[in-house]
């Protein structure tokens, strides 16, 4: 599998200050892992957006078929979609996060708006977007994501459904696109298994209900491309997010 090391940091008021660290952090720690939990011995190629801007993010991104990005904060899904998408007819993206990410468009686009910027600048149609495991939210992201018609799954409804029953919607929803991109903020999970993040946020997913989804995603035949973000070494506690993120990616291989 690409894995492609993204070192940003374009948080608004430099609120993600330290995730630059975190593709070397993860890439450390796939050296504690063997094989994936299905038996697969992961074979990785490594490649690095050097001095990362939206567009040399963009560049180097619309050169890659299938592929994992390592960030960095949440802003580069911006550049890494708008590729995405110039590279497949009809793309979807389900997206794992505490937030929506719909506040209002800025310029530069940051962690906290890149999903509305993407669906005003029509990358991505509404329709398109699955939303997993938000818990925490402003009441006009929640406005926008009703305006929208957007397809989201808090932290309740998954605790009240079921996470079986949430997970075969997602996947009913996501076969209906030519190529699926899956996001991943690290603040999905609860802060217990995930603490070092730029926003840790409680009662969220524990790392075994995440495989969980993970594992049933990647049987999807038009999955293509993922991203993990917003890990922050600086504040990891015995690297146990670090460690998480390195999971991720073995399993997603």
């Amino acid at each position: 599998m690409r894995i492609i090391k993204i070192p940003v940091s374009a948080g608004w008021l430099k609120k993600t200050t330290g995730v630059e660290q975190g593709p070397d952090k993860i890439v450390k720690h796939l050296e504690d892992f063997w094989f994936s939990e299905t038996g697969v011995l992961p074979v990785y190629s490594f490649d690095e957006v050097e001095a990362p801007t939206q567009k040399t993010i963009f560049e180097k991104i619309k050169a890659q078929n299938e592929f994992i990005a390592l960030g960095g904060d949440h802003s580069l899904t911006y550049p890494c979609f708008q590729a995405f998408a110039s590279n497949h007819k009809n793309p979807g993206i389900i997206v794992f996060d505490a937030h929506p990410d719909l506040m209002e468009t800025t310029d530069p686009i940051n962690h906290e708006n890149y999903l509305r910027a993407l669906i005003e600048h029509d990358i991505i149609k509404p329709q398109n977007i699955i939303l997993v495991s938000i818990r925490n939210s402003d009441p006009d992201e929640i406005k926008f994501l009703k305006d929208n018609k957007i397809k989201y799954f808090p932290m309740s409804v998954i605790a009240d459904e079921g996470i079986e029953t949430v997970c075969d919607a997602i996947m009913s929803a996501a076969r209906k696109f030519d190529a699926l991109y899956l996001s991943i903020d690290l603040d999905a999970m609860d802060a217990a298994f995930a603490p070092g993040v730029t926003y840790p946020e409680v009662a969220g997913l524990t790392s075994r209900e995440f495989l969980y989804f993970l594992h049933r995603i990647k049987k999807l035949k038009n999955l293509k491309a993922a991203d993990i973000v917003e890990l922050n070494p600086d504040k990891d506690i015995n690297n146990i997010t670090a460690l998480l993120a390195a999971k991720i990616v073995v399993e997603l291989c």
